[in-house]
């Protein structure tokens, strides 16, 4: 008989067939443990039996739509029809939704047939959700955002009345992050010699640098929102859902010089017409491409680009965040704090090379 370090009072021992079962033992009671540990149905098992609970198994009710009551999936049909669901944008949707389904399909363990959407959120453990997290190991961000969308079905199920705690409290799941890098000069310069002016490359390239728009305010943009007499353009940002009164720079005006003004939006297709948000991400790998650079060039890299240039050229906190429309101080900081210990670095330096040099300054003779 051997004792499981993982589960206190489990057991194993070696049936009359050579098997080798699992049974809890505790306080002169013994329940026998389905399966292995780590199994779904052993942990289920073990949890009632650790818990003074006699594990049932749940009655089946099927909804027309055969959703079983008080499970994740019922739980995501929840979801969606709660205000805080309904006031997210459609890109929101899409990501939070392809991510709650891919859970709901996931199989309980490998080689299981059940799969989480199936069943009640009150058996869902802590153990469960660091195993689906880890199961997405390979793509941490990816993890990440589906933590989010399960806490989306555990608020409903804590709503409902399903459960009383929150399996997933002060848990948290944060990959090293870096995000989109900024441009080199050096790329910067690459791009340029291969896109000319007045091109759609070399203008969805100076919008995003010399704006620091997301991809979203790049599509949107329109002949309407900029006052060339004032020189400044008024975007009203799709993220965050707010104004933005920006410059009109002698960088931004070489960019607009050669376009069309009368379309109602400044970057057109080949077609005419306006691109979607979604497909400048990928128009901007294919000429970073065609321009021979490496990968990494991405469009929301210039707005990052630009948050660096403002930073080294000594902007305050407040004027970057007032530039690129962050509405929290962590964001900007980034800029500005990797600039300042590049400048500290810099100065430090710069002070002990000159008291080495004055050390070693050959003394004069008369």
């Amino acid at each position: 008989m051997a004792t499981h370090p993982d589960y206190p009072s489990a057991s194993s021992f070696e049936d009359r067939h050579g098997r080798t079962r699992w049974r809890f033992r505790r306080n002169g009671k013994t329940v026998a443990l389905p399966g292995q540990p780590g199994d779904a149905e052993f942990v289920a098992a073990y949890d009632a039996a650790a818990n003074g609970r006699v594990l049932k198994k749940a009655q089946i009710v099927r909804l027309s739509s055969s959703v079983e009551p008080g499970s994740f999936r019922d739980a995501w049909r929840k979801v969606k029809k709660t205000s805080e669901w309904l006031a997210l944008d459609e890109a929101t949707h899409l990501k939070n939704t392809t991510l709650a389904e891919e859970f709901l399909e996931m199989p309980l363990a490998p080689g299981l047939k059940e799969k989480w959407g199936d069943q009640l959120v009150r058996d869902f453990r802590r153990r469960h959700i660091k195993a689906v997290i880890a199961s997405q190991i390979e793509t941490p961000h990816k993890a990440k955002h589906m933590l989010v969308a399960i806490r989306k079905m555990i608020y409903v199920a804590l709503d409902e009345e399903w459960i009383e705690a929150d399996p997933t409290y002060k848990l948290s799941y944060r990959p090293e992050y870096k995000g989109w890098r900024a441009w080199t000069e050096a790329e910067r310069a690459q791009f340029e010699e291969r896109w000319p002016v007045g091109s759609a490359a070399r203008t969805c390239y100076g919008l995003a640098l010399w704006l620091g728009n997301r991809r979203s305010d790049v599509s949107r943009l329109k002949w309407s929102m900029f006052d060339f007499e004032r020189r400044r353009v008024t975007i009203s940002t799709k993220k965050g859902d707010k104004d933005l009164v920006l410059p009109i720079t002698p960088m931004l005006l070489e960019i607009l010089a050669p376009l069309d003004r009368s379309k109602e939006f400044v970057l057109l297709n080949a077609y005419g017409n306006p691109f979607s948000e979604k497909s400048l991400t990928g128009m901007m790998a294919h000429w970073t491409k065609l321009a021979g650079m490496v990968k990494g060039c991405t469009l929301h890299g210039l707005r990052k680009t630009l948050g660096k240039l403002l930073a080294e050229s000594g902007s305050t906190t407040r004027q970057l965040m007032e530039m690129l429309g962050h509405d929290d101080i962590e964001h900007a900081e980034l800029y500005s704090r990797e600039a300042e210990q590049q400048k500290l670095a810099r100065d430090a330096m710069a002070k002990l090379s000159r008291k080495l040099s004055i050390k070693k300054a050959p003394e004069r003779r008369n």
